[in-house]
């Protein structure tokens, strides 16, 4: 099994690969709540456009892009960008700006893999940081 450059383990479910073990396990929820009639329907590492290749004096740069982890259609019609997340990189963190600004009808959301905080397994990223946010400052003023 391959690691990614974050130590996390490659792995392939149903012919397809993830990033992460998680990401996988996501997947695996994914076609639960798609069975369940939960979801419409997913899609696996949709791709975004954040700016498209140009060239300036010469040189050539190529288009930048944000590439999710799933795409969940909702039975209500909406739709939503799912990345799973270990940890976000600074290089992470300007891509989901970059998104938000460009695709502002779209949701974004950053899930992460939580068995502590969530029934379902899953919290979204930036709700995990405030509970240890808040966790940590409940420990200091004990």
């Amino acid at each position: 099994m391959a690691r990614s450059k974050y130590g996390a383990k490659k792995i392939t479910i149903d012919g397809n690969a993830f990033d992460s073990k998680d990401e996988g396990k996501y997947y695996e929820y994914l076609k639960k709540l798609k069975f369940q009639e939960k979801i419409l329907n997913f899609e696996l590492q949709p791709r975004y456009e954040l700016r498209p290749a140009f060239e300036k004096m010469g040189k050539k740069y190529r288009k930048a892009e944000y590439v999710a982890d799933f795409l969940i259609y909702h039975l209500d019609g909406t739709e939503e960008v799912i990345d799973v997340k270990g940890m976000a990189t600074e290089t992470a963190k300007l891509k989901r700006k970059l998104f938000d600004e460009k695709y502002r009808n779209l949701k974004l959301t950053w899930i992460v893999r939580s068995l502590k905080y969530s029934e379902t397994g899953w919290i979204e990223y930036d709700e995990l940081q405030k509970v240890r946010r808040e966790e940590k400052k409940g420990a200091k003023n004990k």
